[in-house]
């Protein structure tokens, strides 16, 4: 099945991974019209839950973020982040950096997962990866890179997995602001524990799991 469009969930609540619902999240998530894949995202010191997604296309991706899933988190009474992210745009770059949501098979299984988003507008095509992916190669235990392109927006961004939490803080505190600060711009990080969700992921076909 083709892939256009990633989404990007959060949602303000704090929930031990263990005892979240997911069971029935990912039964009901399962029959939205174009999903493909889920890894689910269980915040660093937040207990927060989310989510990135796959879709059939932008279409069908939008239809999730402006229907079921408010109403799902509207379920724990709690208000929510969403991001829509073109797939095609970003294809080569993150196949370059070993992405699995473009079928490279993963060295590793995950301990982490990095999401940033920077706060500017680039079009993908004139987005400098090229001169990125080589520094971003040498970061210390990043197993793979799904660069993101924020529909309508441009924002530039990524889903990063690494093989440890300690790794993945260092990245997101130390690395990733020194980049965001040459830019001058604002932005979005978040650290996620992917040792918790791994079975929740694998119920959904996550490609970090294969």
């Amino acid at each position: 099945m083709s892939q256009n469009a990633f989404v990007y969930t959060e949602v303000q609540i704090s929930v031990p991974f263990a005892e979240a619902p997911w069971k029935e999240v990912n039964a009901a998530i399962k029959s939205q019209p174009g999903f493909i894949n889920k890894t689910w995202l269980s915040g660093v010191k937040t207990n927060s839950l989310g989510g990135i997604y796959t879709f059939d296309g932008v279409e069908n991706a939008q239809k999730f973020v402006t229907g079921y899933f408010p109403k799902e988190a509207g379920g724990f009474g709690a208000a929510h982040n969403t991001r829509i992210f073109d797939a095609n745009t970003v294809k080569d770059a993150s196949v370059d950096m070993g992405s699995p949501h473009f079928g490279v098979a993963p060295a590793q299984k995950p301990g982490a997962f990095v999401y940033t988003e920077v706060q500017i507008s680039v079009p993908f095509e004139k987005a400098p990866w090229r001169d990125r992916n080589p520094v971003l190669k040498q970061q210390s235990g990043l197993i793979a890179k799904t660069w993101l392109s924020g529909l309508h927006t441009n924002t530039l961004g990524g889903i990063d997995a690494f093989d440890t939490l300690e790794n993945a803080t260092a990245f997101a505190l130390e690395a990733f602001l020194q980049t965001a600060a040459k830019m001058n711009a604002a932005f979005y990080t978040r650290v996620f524990d992917a040792s918790l969700t791994e079975a929740a992921s694998r119920d959904m076909n996550s490609p970090f799991y294969t």
